[in-house]
């Protein structure tokens, strides 16, 4: 197929381009900046460009919809110009085109309303109970995307949960930061059991959602990833801090006292918004003090796919590469 994949300047997005390409595909990558990966052609524009959308979709078989805004913060309007009207965009482009199979890549958060998650599957996305901007404005996109699916166009939802990772700009790379400065908390401890997904196997299970898109009992649905092991944010975030090279967290802070700080932070931000993404708010704070782990059997079952790479694997890897770049 001529695949399209947007968002491929970003790690995961660079991670799916290349397994699409690897399977035999024609793939054609869509984003503001040149993707890296070679053998594939880039079309540089916005999603929020009706002309770029339009011309980035022209002549292909299938979307891969990786491209989004993401962060803690930020103006609501530009979360939901890019999140959802410009996959509302995507949508009505791809089916002009002729598009068959479009993959709308998600995240767990559409429907995590700030309680434990425990071994739940993938509840329907809820933009209501949804925290946060990022989240609220990804489950209206997710919910654009499925009411899509039909015949023509077969609409398969992946939500990959805390995608990590060697060149990993956002999430490793914020954390061992803060970890330097002696500015990365636990919270409670840091005893809540989270999945998190290496990103191999994130890219190939969603290559496989697009293998599979075509499947009767598969499109239409959305589906959590995650590698399936569960651990302390503790034991987690040690290991990512190992693998860079950097101190483990060590100082812990009642979850409580960081939802509130987190709140106070939020309300500052939008009166006078930092450079970077604030240290802390309500739903960050969620996040690293409540359980959330995902069953993964009817993930693995109906997009016939396992992780191939274990978290004591990927944390080799990361070091290996901290390694080499320190060595550079």
């Amino acid at each position: 197929m001529k695949v399209l994949v947007t968002g491929a300047s970003g790690l995961l997005g660079r991670a799916v381009a290349a397994r699409v390409l690897a399977a035999g595909h024609d793939v054609r990558t869509f984003q503001r900046r040149p993707s890296a990966v070679a053998g594939v052609q880039d079309v540089r524009g916005s999603l929020t460009v009706a002309q770029d959308v339009q011309r980035a979709v022209a002549g292909v078989d299938a979307v891969v919809h990786l491209a989004a805004k993401v962060s803690l913060a930020g103006d609501p309007a530009d979360f939901a110009r890019v999140n959802v009207e410009g996959t509302g965009a995507l949508l009505a482009a791809a089916a002009r085109a002729g598009v068959t199979r479009f993959v709308q890549v998600s995240s767990p958060s559409v429907a995590h309303s700030g309680t434990s998650i425990v071994g739940a599957g993938a509840g329907p996305a809820d933009p209501d109970r949804a925290r946060g901007d990022y989240a609220r404005t990804k489950a209206r996109a997710e919910l654009l995307a499925l009411a899509a699916d039909g015949d023509d166009m077969r609409v398969v939802a992946v939500r990959p949960h805390l995608v990590w990772g060697p060149g990993d700009t956002q999430l490793v790379a914020r954390l061992v930061a803060r970890a330097r400065a002696g500015r990365l908390p636990l919270l409670d401890g840091g005893r809540a059991l989270i999945d998190t997904t290496y990103v191999d196997n994130a890219a190939a299970a969603i290559a496989a959602a697009l293998g599979r898109a075509a499947d009767d009992a598969v499109h239409g649905n959305a589906y959590v990833v995650t590698n399936g092991e569960p651990r302390p944010v503790a034991e987690m975030l040690a290991g990512i801090c190992a693998a860079a090279g950097a101190p483990a967290p060590r100082w812990s802070v009642p979850a409580g006292l960081a939802r509130a700080a987190g709140g106070a932070v939020e309300a500052v931000w939008r009166v006078r918004p930092g450079r970077d993404e604030p240290p802390m708010t309500r739903f960050l704070a969620e996040q690293l003090s409540t359980a959330h782990w995902f069953d993964q059997r009817r993930t693995r079952a109906d997009l016939q796919w396992a992780p191939e790479v274990t978290i004591d694997d990927g944390l080799a890897r990361l070091r290996a590469a901290a390694a080499r770049t320190d060595g550079a």
